[in-house]
């Protein structure tokens, strides 16, 4: 062979990262729900190697409407992202069109119980996690956007970090999503139900129970403009918090580049976290 074909092959093989992530597929059980669900675990690269007791943040990665628990995985490169950022991922089953809550009509449809819950109690017991708010974030996609900020907002003492990609933050612009009323219930009867679930009627408890939150939306998504709404509101409530518009639309294109941006976010919040908690041991001993 070419000695300097050589010499490129080395360098690219030197140059390009070894991805050794691992993927597990769970079943989780609800108790809530009277069932169990899927979900994919990735474990990153350095939970099998070195001190084997070694524990890590956990991020939790929401479907959306029509999808299930596979759909990060089938659809993306976000495995890598557990390595890249030594943390674990965890993308549970939602259900077609749950919308991630607690539905007030059908009580057979408990799904933010399922996943702000009973999820991370099985995830904290199964692996090993950071089992604290600090080191535990969710995200989502679309619905699963709306749901990953509803259930930050409604569980904050289990999490630290939230965040939103192309998220449908306000239900009440998708009256017309096949399914949805059997989950809010009717628009006109449940009115308020549906104006208390809109994430931006919730905007301020974000800032009041200091969760680290994160979202953007794609320019050419059709949600974009109640995206722009819930961060013209954070605003001007003085919520801390990132948003980014970026080129693209309501597409998997879109969302297995914009994750890359949210987990990055979320490394930062957990390294923030561990400086204050070693900070807090070092003066409690």
């Amino acid at each position: 062979m070419n000695p300097a074909r050589v010499f490129w092959l080395i360098l690219m093989l030197i140059a390009s990262p070894a991805w050794a992530f691992q993927t597990r597929v769970v079943t989780i059980p609800s108790a809530a729900m009277h069932r169990s669900f899927d979900a994919t675990v990735v474990l990153p690269d350095q939970y099998g190697q070195g001190d084997s007791g070694a524990r890590f943040p956990v991020v939790y990665v929401l479907h959306g409407s029509g999808g299930d628990y596979t759909d990060w995985t089938a659809n993306s490169h976000i495995g890598k992202l557990a390595d890249r950022y030594h943390m674990i991922l965890v993308m549970p089953d939602g259900g077609h069109e749950s919308w991630y809550i607690d539905s007030p009509v059908d009580p057979r449809s408990r799904y933010e119980t399922y996943v702000g819950t009973e999820v991370v109690a099985y995830i904290d017991k199964h692996f090993r996690t950071i089992a604290t708010k600090r080191a535990r974030a969710i995200t989502g996609l679309s619905m699963g956007g709306f749901g990953a900020l509803r259930i930050a907002l409604d569980r904050p003492d289990e999490f630290g970090a939230a965040g939103s990609i192309s998220g449908a933050v306000d239900p009440r612009g998708s009256e017309n999503e096949p399914g949805i009323e059997q989950i809010f219930g009717d628009p006109s009867r449940d009115a308020d139900f549906w104006n208390n679930e809109a994430i931006i009627a919730s905007a301020q408890d974000f800032g009041r129970e200091h969760i680290a939150l994160t979202i953007d939306c794609g320019v050419s998504d059709s949600l974009v403009q109640s995206n722009r709404l819930l961060h013209e509101r954070l605003v001007e409530l003085g919520v801390p918090h990132d948003y980014a518009e970026r080129p693209g639309g309501h597409t998997w294109q879109y969302w297995s580049n914009a994750v890359k941006y949210q987990v990055l976010f979320f490394a930062g919040t957990f390294r923030h976290a561990a400086r204050e908690m070693r900070a807090e041991a070092a003066a409690a001993g």
